[in-house]
């Protein structure tokens, strides 16, 4: 008898990753107290970013950790690895990417994530922790302007978080496409999210009716933007 395939999965939303989707991301990995590694480097291991992490998971059937990057040797038990690797899921919290993304790389943490994903360890995040995870986005990491970055590219598109809630972000990611330095891209409001199996989008999910997500690509010149129908989830 084969072995059942492993499934790739990698949920982000907009911005926003309260209670709500982390309940949501937990039903993914189908344990029934899953154990959910947050790692809050693009806010400098924030202790405000730590205790909401804690304070989201308090009344969830989770059993949450978390991964400090900014730490000295002697307060570390488990190598990065053994933390990761021994998770049913993990969300990336937001913050600066570029900044991430280089300590990601100095750490080897990056090759660590591909290896969780390509285990069927549940992935996500919101802003900086769902950019992360496209080919390519916008950043705010640099002086004066938002400006193109490369990302893991474990999904092969772009990617917009924050579509509807910051006046420059749409129309700089539309100009950055228009120049070929955007692929096709996925675009997602603050509390809008989508699910991705296997490297392909089988589902959009909003915890309201104005919170979106779509697809843009570039046609005859010009954005096209599809709207992605979304199934409303519960706010929690």
């Amino acid at each position: 008898m084969a072995d059942n395939p492993i499934n790739k999965t990698i949920f982000i939303t907009g911005g926003n990753f309260g209670s709500s989707y982390i309940k949501y991301l937990a039903a993914l990995t189908h344990k029934f107290s899953p154990e959910i590694c947050f790692i809050p480097t693009a806010s400098a291991d924030s202790p405000e970013s730590i205790h909401d992490w804690y304070a989201r998971c308090a009344d969830l059937s989770v059993k949450p950790h978390v991964l400090r990057t900014f730490i000295r040797s002697s307060s570390e038990q488990h190598t990065f690895e053994e933390t990761l690797l021994h998770m049913d899921a993990i969300i990336v919290g937001g913050g600066n990417t570029l900044n991430m993304l280089a300590i990601w790389k100095a750490h080897g943490i990056d090759v660590l994530l591909e290896k969780a994903y390509n285990r069927g360890i549940v992935l996500g995040g919101g802003s900086a922790g769902s950019m992360c995870w496209f080919k390519s986005s916008l950043t705010d990491s640099r002086p004066q302007s938002l400006s193109p970055i490369h990302c893991l590219g474990f999904l092969d598109y772009s990617h917009c978080p924050h579509y509807h809630s910051e006046a420059d972000r749409r129309p700089l990611f539309y100009q950055a496409m228009l120049d070929g330095q955007m692929q096709p891209a996925y675009a997602c409001d603050d509390m809008a999210g989508l699910l991705f199996v296997n490297g392909k989008l089988t589902k959009a999910v909003s915890l309201n009716n104005e919170n979106n997500s779509y697809f843009l690509s570039v046609c005859g010149g010009k954005i096209k933007e599809d709207l992605l129908p979304a199934y409303i989830l519960n706010e929690g």
